[in-house]
């Protein structure tokens, strides 16, 4: 038997104008699926991504990534969650919705000491956060790295990740307000790019040596300092473009200092469900360990989902816009 609940749809791609409140009809859940009721959301930059068209998506399509709540029923051969269980999901198209409909491999269980509001915020940044630091280059307490966005909600589980395995950790901000929120995630030191050349701040910084791994979600505002600051035989992930795509370069450019350069989609590091279990068994962990949480920016009803992607795209937010449904 389908349901209808409250969701927002996209219809046509554009500014945060074309996420219209409409009721969906979600159809009851088959064989592998599950039927969750969601307590809260996640708004990330993917969502934005996909509604600009940039993430192209077929329309119309009901946006969001991710979300924490309760299983409401389950398909018939399901025997891994039950009603009632607490559930989380990432990388699962549909969130923005007062339910949804989700296959169960894309389900982690939520321990009852994690909110919903922490379990809606750590699957698409936790994880991510969890991924870039140990997929690519795992720092050691012999290294530096060097964070952009360090206040957004991947950045300041960047910062936690790298301080945890003992690294120094450098952040980037555009405020002071967001200086002192990567500082309280446990930053070392803190530049505000709009006001001092990040690059050569960190070259200061480091006594000319550079810093050994990057990660910049930033791309065109940020990529050609990272280049000047990272350290010979230093690493650069780069796992999103919020200022728009780098320009390009050729593999020669990094020949000197032997540098290598990265590309981190999350997707790629959560392929089965088990890497999704044990992924996201190291952030819950953390978070019941009390060294890792996701600092939440502000809460809107799941109604005002427009103004959830203003805030974010204004890059005045610090840490997680969660949606809740029942606002």
């Amino acid at each position: 038997m389908s349901i209808t609940a409250t969701g927002i749809v996209v219809d046509r791609t554009g500014g945060p104008d074309v996420l219209a409140v409409q009721d969906i009809t979600l159809p009851a859940p088959a064989a592998g699926e599950a039927l969750i009721r969601h307590e809260m959301i996640g708004v990330n930059f993917t969502d934005v991504y996909q509604r600009r068209g940039f993430d192209p998506v077929p329309v119309p399509f009901v946006p969001g990534m991710e979300a924490a709540g309760v299983v409401e029923a389950v398909g018939s051969d399901v025997t891994a969650v039950k009603r009632g269980d607490r559930v989380a999901y990432a990388r699962w198209r549909g969130s923005y919705a007062e339910a949804a409909v989700v296959p169960v491999g894309s389900l982690i269980p939520l321990p009852d000491d994690v909110s919903f509001e922490q379990g809606a915020a750590f699957g698409m940044q936790g994880v991510t956060a969890q991924y870039l630091i140990t997929e690519f280059c795992l720092p050691t307490r012999k290294d530096t790295v060097l964070v952009h966005a360090a206040a957004g909600g991947v950045g300041l589980m960047l910062v936690q990740f790298a301080k945890h395995f003992g690294a120094r950790v450098i952040g980037t901000v555009s405020s002071a307000t967001k200086a002192e929120a990567a500082r309280e995630a446990g930053a070392d030191e803190v530049i505000d790019y709009t006001r001092r050349d990040f690059a050569d701040e960190v070259l200061h910084l480091t006594d000319g040596h550079g810093v050994d791994l990057i990660v910049d979600g930033v791309g065109k505002a940020t990529f050609d300092g990272d280049l000047r600051a990272v350290a010979t035989r230093g690493n650069i992930v780069v796992f999103g473009a919020a200022s728009g795509p780098a320009e390009p370069f050729g593999p020669g450019d990094l020949i000197s200092r032997s540098r290598t350069v990265s590309g981190g989609d999350v997707a790629d590091g959560i392929g089965t469900h088990e890497e999704l279990l044990a992924r996201a068994g190291d952030v819950l962990d953390g978070i019941e360990q009390g060294w890792l949480t996701s600092r939440i920016h502000t809460t809107l009803p799941l109604t005002e989902a427009a103004e959830a992607h203003r805030v974010l795209e204004s890059r005045e937010s610090i840490g997680k816009i969660l949606l809740s449904p029942g606002a």
